[in-house]
């Protein structure tokens, strides 16, 4: 169920996150009438509901029965990233400082983590960017390249319709696949295939000859289109 992924994205075991909605439907519980709406264990129910007080995503109302009241979503949520945030500051600081990177070849799996790497890429850009990838797959990075524009970055899309970006240069091919080819600032390159979510790997380099290889791939796509 997508909920139960999100909310163990905030850090909730499976089982917590299934409390949590049944807390967020029912309203306030004892931990006998969680064990019975969920069907949970009566011994993981109340470990569970331990585990929501600790990480803040329910309170304790104490009386003559223990009985359980969640956090609303929005402060649950609003909680959890201002402290990671303040934790990501702290990291920050005190972990050593990153090498420059190297200009090997390093291949990345997963389409999450390739579509991360995607937007951290563009979200880094300084002069230009050139990206050619399918029109459903640019509508996937609409803030990061708004984020472009309202920084002048020079942008140049290959794609298969027309997008809403007006300041971009914009080339119409007939058919996009899930390819992704992305040049940053000519010093960086991300080149792969979305598949399945599992399947999908991307390579990614700075190494010189790969990125001059690529710029002059797109160029020769850029003037046949261009004609």
């Amino acid at each position: 169920m997508e909920v139960i992924e999100q909310l163990v994205m905030f850090g909730l075991t499976r089982q917590e996150a299934t409390l949590y909605m049944t807390l967020l439907t029912e309203g306030e519980l004892t931990g006998y009438e969680a064990a019975k709406k969920t069907t949970i264990s009566r011994s993981n129910t109340y470990n569970g509901l331990a585990g929501l007080v600790e990480k803040g995503a329910a309170y304790i109302i104490e009386g003559t029965v223990t009985k359980y009241t969640p956090v609303s979503v929005e402060e649950f949520c609003n909680n959890k990233l201002r402290n990671l945030e303040a934790s990501k500051h702290k990291l920050m600081e005190s972990l050593p400082i990153e090498k420059v990177e190297n200009s090997g070849y390093i291949t990345i799996q997963g389409e999450k983590n390739v579509m991360d790497k995607l937007k951290t890429m563009l979200i880094e850009a300084k002069e230009r960017v050139y990206l050619s990838v399918s029109s459903s797959l640019l509508s996937c990075l609409e803030d990061e390249l708004s984020l472009l524009q309202k920084r002048h970055i020079k942008l140049v899309l290959i794609t298969d319709q027309k997008v809403p970006f007006e300041e971009a240069i914009l080339y119409i091919t007939d058919k996009k696949d899930q390819r992704i080819r992305l040049i940053i600032d000519s010093k960086k390159v991300l080149t792969g295939e979305i598949t399945t979510s599992s399947d999908t790997t991307c390579l990614y380099s700075m190494n010189d000859n790969l990125v001059s290889v690529f710029k002059e791939m797109l160029q020769n796509e850029i003037i046949l289109l261009s004609r």
